[in-house]
């Protein structure tokens, strides 16, 4: 597949605010002024959280990589995801008939490459026995956390593609992240050493009334 180049971004953010949107309005890249509620806004809103979140799970992933070495590449790989976030937050934020040719976007390279690496770290695992839960690291509670918020971003997308043209490698793409971060919390808990918390159905207190 050949390479896909995108046009740099050519804004300059002297002043925060504008006082444009006390309204309750927003711009489109095309220009178009939309309430802020719009399904539109929320779909790429929910993919700027779903970025913040990833943000937080590299930084931990910077932190714990001077004692485990396989976290300073993994830290890479979500700076690459973050990018692409942005990249689908573009395209989100454009109107079909405003789509420019070099505009930044998500590529059907991007997908296959997030295939590539599900595989590369669910060689290294152990086969689920029992649905797990979050939280047997914190950078495995982290990735719950982005695959939850990323599992939403998707939901959204694909409610907003039922009334509007939405590119089917946006709705793609989340679908896959949100596999590789649930393969990347069962991974990171592999690098650290922390057992897996499995979930277990009489654990809870209605299995032990009298406790």
């Amino acid at each position: 597949m050949p390479e896909e180049t995108f046009n740099e971004p050519r804004i300059a953010l002297n002043r925060i605010y504008t006082r444009a949107g006390d309204t309750g309005q927003t711009q489109l890249v095309g220009g178009q002024r939309v309430p802020k509620h719009v399904l539109r806004i929320e779909c790429y809103g929910t993919v700027d959280e779903l970025n913040s979140f990833v943000g937080i799970a590299r930084v931990t992933s910077q932190g714990l990589a001077s004692a485990y070495l396989k976290l300073h590449a993994f830290a890479a790989v979500l700076k690459r995801v973050q990018h692409e976030l942005f990249n689908l937050g573009s395209i989100l934020a454009t109107l079909p008939a405003d789509v420019q040719p070099h505009q930044a976007r998500i590529t059907q390279g991007d997908i296959d490459q997030l295939e590539r690496e599900i595989d590369s770290a669910n060689e290294e695992l152990q086969p689920l026995r029992s649905f797990v839960l979050p939280g047997s690291s914190r950078l495995d509670a982290e990735l719950h956390v982005c695959r939850t918020v990323c599992r939403r971003a998707e939901r959204l997308l694909v409610l907003l593609a039922e009334d509007e043209e939405v590119p089917a490698e946006a709705v793609q793409y989340l679908n896959r992240l949100s596999d590789a971060l649930f393969v990347w919390s069962r991974w990171a808990n592999h690098v650290v050493g922390a057992p897996e918390t499995l979930w277990e159905p009489n654990a809870a207190a209605s299995a032990h009334p009298h406790d």
